[in-house]
């Protein structure tokens, strides 16, 4: 079989672009949760929320430090893979990078050492607000990158000059039709992927240990945090799904099996094996309407469908439809979840379920299949185009030996797979240990020259009780 460089060198940024998302979607909701729990200790003084910012803090770093090293990459793939893309959409992605960089990730990396090092040698204050900043620091990156892409979703603010855009309204090329929905679709599910590890995390700490205070205040928290973010995903997702009906019928047409030049009244497909040799769908299970309702929020609204463009330019249907069902399926997964946390809570037994605090400490790794899943329907609905409607993927990508792309992809998969086995192997080491004792911070802040705060936290500490604060 003839290699396809081309093929090879999507197959291989999508490796490495689906690695890497991992990480940043899990800081940025990490490092709201621990900014919170540092505001909350500066107001309160009640040190068991200082406990869970102690605790949060290095399974934060470590993800950081890997979601570093795994963008890094990707920055180079843009030009030694898709090096015509380089060249044509360089004057418009090209700063918004570069301000991704200078805003975002300087302000991370500049403040990222006072949060981890500076207890002890800096004011609370001045701690806090390095907290603070680091977690806008990621905020600011996802939006930076979210806008670049999303301007590749729908391209606007800009010229053609012999074949290159350029960038006539940069207003309009950041703030681009999509913008908004995505960078609110990205922050909540990078929320819920936090919320949901820091949930399984709880929980199994307080299955071995219904005295540990600190995992019921963690669990307790995140539960009430997803029973909000859910129900405003889903607001969020709606919202999404109507602008991406309006500008990319197309990629709506494959996340919902549509086939028709143009449908109308929608049927909501639940299941259906799509057959895109012969144009429908295989063991569809749909339910009349319904579609309609949700797409048009009217019983007898339409859609375009697949056969409205000529096959070369449709996706590959089977991976978007897929996907997107996965990601629906979690999010109705995650609600559930949170409502039977509720019912129990009402109930007062929300500590004492063994079965839910079972499920609840299996549900770690939901929020990143989700959001894998949202991200390749998003990308491959795309294809075939890297700038929606202008640009075709196929077209940019360098002219590489196959041979040498194929070795490339397989160094990046064993590499990654180390990393990723290396990254869940010191995890589960420190989350398995839990928070710190209230007996432990007590020794780590019995230092000489201590700023006053720390010696007024010695004394708080050393005047709480010791029960459910220790591991």
């Amino acid at each position: 079989m003839e290699l396809d460089a081309a093929i090879l060198s999507r197959m291989q940024f999508a490796f490495t672009v689906s690695f890497h998302i991992l990480f940043p979607s899990i800081t940025i909701g990490l490092a709201t949760a621990i900014a919170i729990w540092e505001g909350l200790w500066l107001k309160t003084r009640n040190p068991v929320y200082f406990q869970l910012a102690k605790f949060w803090i290095k399974p934060f770093a470590v993800t950081f430090g890997m979601g570093v090293v795994s963008g890094i990459v990707l920055s180079f793939e843009f030009g030694t893979n898709f090096s015509g893309f380089s060249e044509k959409v360089g004057p418009v992605l090209g700063p918004l990078l570069a301000y991704e960089v200078l805003t975002a990730f300087f302000l991370e990396a500049g403040f990222l050492g006072v949060m981890l090092f500076g207890w002890q040698r800096v004011s609370e204050r001045l701690h806090f607000f390095a907290t603070v900043i680091v977690m806008l620091g990621t905020w600011l990156s996802a939006f930076w990158i979210l806008s670049a892409n999303s301007w590749m979703q729908t391209p606007a603010g800009y010229e053609l000059v012999d074949g290159r855009f350029q960038a006539s309204d940069w207003w309009e090329v950041v703030f681009n039709p999509s913008m908004p929905h995505r960078v609110a679709h990205m922050l909540l599910a990078a929320m819920l992927t936090a919320s949901f590890i820091i949930i399984a995390v709880s929980a199994w700490h307080v299955l071995r240990d219904k005295t540990a205070l600190w995992a019921k205040k963690s669990l307790s928290m995140a539960l009430w945090g997803t029973l909000v973010l859910v129900p405003l995903q889903i607001f969020v997702g709606d919202g999404h799904g109507l602008n991406v009906k309006e500008y990319q019928p197309v990629k709506l047409a494959a996340i919902e099996g549509i086939w028709p030049e143009h449908e109308q009244p929608l049927p909501l497909v639940l299941f259906a094996w799509p057959n895109m040799e012969e144009e429908r769908n295989d063991y569809e299970v749909a339910v009349p309407h319904l579609g309609s309702l949700i797409l048009t929020h009217s019983l007898d609204g339409g859609a375009q469908g697949l056969k409205s463009v000529p096959p070369e330019d449709r996706p590959y249907v089977p991976i978007v439809f897929f996907s997107f069902r996965v990601m629906v399926g979690i999010g109705f997964l995650m609600l559930f979840v949170s409502l039977w946390a509720l019912w129990l809570r009402r109930k007062n037994r929300l500590y004492e379920n063994k079965p839910f605090l079972t499920v609840a400490r299996w549900m770690w790794p939901v929020g990143s299949i989700a959001t894998l899943a949202g991200w390749y329907v998003t990308e491959t609905g795309r294809q075939p185009w890297l700038v929606e409607g202008l640009v075709r993927t196929m077209e940019v990508a360098s002219p590489l030996p196959a041979e040498k792309v194929l070795w490339s992809l397989s160094t990046f998969v064993v590499l990654y797979g180390s990393l990723l086995l290396a990254y869940l192997y010191f995890m589960r080491k420190l989350l398995r240990k839990g928070a710190p004792s209230l007996e432990a911070l007590e020794s780590q802040l019995n230092a000489p020259d201590l700023p006053g705060y720390a010696k007024a936290l010695v004394k708080q500490v050393a005047d709480k009780p010791t029960e459910g604060g220790a591991r």
